[in-house]
């Protein structure tokens, strides 16, 4: 039988954004993701979204901890995007991240996106 770990109970336990519920992380929001997730997903339960927020919340917990790491050995007290690529491509859970990381790292210092990726997908 599975024992109570580190994130059992969750969903008891109360949010720090002072919405009420659990959760820190819009649920609309989260909802309008899943459902253009696929055709297939039509009707959505009221407690998946919950849980979809504090998996996000755990996410995002995670990479931030590995991110700052990153910004510790850079012997700085400001977390960068660099750093978060740096964590990403450090981490093997995180791989599904890296092209994203990659094309954030291809746009110039100024913002704007090189021609050819301007292209792709307008129409």
């Amino acid at each position: 039988m599975r024992q109570a770990g580190k994130y059992s109970g969750f969903m008891m336990c109360g949010g720090t954004s002072g919405r009420t519920g659990p959760h820190s992380l819009p649920l609309a929001r989260i909802k309008k993701i899943m459902k253009k997730s696929g055709e297939d997903v039509k009707m959505i339960s009221g407690e998946a979204p919950i849980v979809f927020s504090k998996a996000c919340e755990l996410f995002i917990e995670e990479l931030t901890r590995r991110s700052w790491a990153t910004t510790l050995q850079g012997k700085r007290r400001t977390l960068h995007k660099d750093d978060v690529a740096s964590a990403v491509v450090a981490t093997d859970i995180f791989d599904f991240l890296v092209s994203m990381v990659s094309e954030t790292a291809s746009h110039s210092e100024d913002g704007t996106v090189p021609e050819e990726e301007e292209t792709v997908g307008s129409s």
